[in-house]
């Protein structure tokens, strides 16, 4: 399978398996790599040393191209992003922020940079500043989309921009891989399905989970980590749900934002009081991603279904085995060469 991702990124299959925080490992990234697709590492619960010691692992578990992302308005952002610049990473995945200094630094090596969005102005936006392709993050995805659908917000963004469209939300299979090379894109994202393999180091208690879900079996709310995420519907998520951002979990932020601190390498009582005056939308924000990241890895690694949340796109309702990465990617690949010529039939 030949399309402009493959040949700009190298890789024999137009996969890939977004970055996904607790998920998306060394191990799991080489995985995907190796099989033929290309896997992104996640860096947000990392610092600067543990990035650079991912992105080592990673080299060490395979010789193919890899990728790495930083979520720009996460704190520890910037310094994972130069780490990444610095360790020479092939493609570096960006979102919720401004990527025009990352297009520049890694272009000075060969390196490739996407920016996920969610939206066409963002597209443009991200073109303009030098991004080799997009990820267009559909409402069906896990975790942080919008209000357009994969469906049209794929050949929407397609027409608008001349860089290559990455398809995510709503895939799990071959079917998904044709549709959204159909509607204009040159390959897909996917984290939900990536979730639910062997190799994936979630909890076997949400893999589990998982495969008892249907389409229908997600919750889309700003209440989980202060802007619009799509989660599982489960008893943690949804005592999330109910609750906000209320004075228990303003009091539970407090404890749980030491990790933030430690991420941005900052005495805490400097973060607090920075926080406290710098005005209470910004408190308020990082209040639900410090609440978020602790309910987040809870669910993770320690499979805790009352008390975490999972981010999971609403294709959880097709996934209904756990296969390894490779049998997954030949399947995909097979059944959407198969999709191809069936419609080829229809159409003469």
């Amino acid at each position: 399978m030949k399309t402009r991702i493959t040949e700009l990124f190298g890789i024999k299959y137009p996969i890939v398996m977004s970055g996904m925080s607790w998920i998306s490992t060394p191990e799991m990234v080489a995985a995907v790599c190796n099989a033929g697709g290309i896997g992104i590492l996640a860096t947000g619960p990392l610092n600067r040393e543990t990035t650079r010691a991912a992105v080592r692992r990673i080299r060490e578990l395979t010789k193919k191209p890899f990728a790495a992302n930083t979520t720009l308005m996460f704190p520890g952002s910037k310094e994972n992003a130069e780490v990444l610049l610095e360790e020479k990473v092939p493609v570096i995945n960006f979102a919720l922020g401004k990527g025009d200094w990352l297009c520049r630094e890694a272009h000075k090596y060969g390196g490739k940079v996407v920016a996920t969005v969610v939206m066409e102005k963002h597209a443009v936006a991200a073109e303009k500043q030098g991004c080799d392709a997009v990820i267009a993050t559909g409402h069906e995805a896990a975790a942080h989309g919008e209000e357009v659908t994969t469906m049209l917000l794929v050949p929407s963004i397609a027409k608008a921009v001349k860089i290559p469209v990455i398809a995510a939300g709503g895939v799990a299979d071959g079917h998904g891989l044709a549709a959204a090379l159909a509607l204009g894109a040159e390959g897909v994202s996917m984290g939900t399905r990536f979730m639910t393999t062997k190799e994936s180091p979630l909890h076997q208690n949400f893999k589990d989970l998982a495969l008892k879900k249907t389409v229908y079996d997600t919750l889309f709310s700003k209440r989980f980590d202060g802007i619009y995420c799509r989660i599982m519907d489960a008893p943690g998520a949804r005592r999330q749900l109910k609750a906000g951002l209320n004075l228990i979990q303003l009091l539970k932020a407090l404890p749980n934002s030491r990790f933030i601190a430690k991420q941005m390498r900052m005495p805490y009582l400097k973060m607090f009081f920075g926080v406290l005056f710098s005005g209470w939308k910004t408190s308020k924000q990082l209040a639900y991603m410090a609440n978020a990241f602790d309910m987040m890895s809870r669910a993770t690694e320690e499979g805790d279904v009352r008390g975490g949340i999972l981010p999971v796109g609403q294709s959880t309702g097709l996934v209904e085995d756990l296969p390894t990465v490779k049998e997954l990617l030949d399947r995909m690949v097979k059944e959407a060469e198969q999709v191809a010529k069936t419609l080829v039939k229809k159409m003469s």
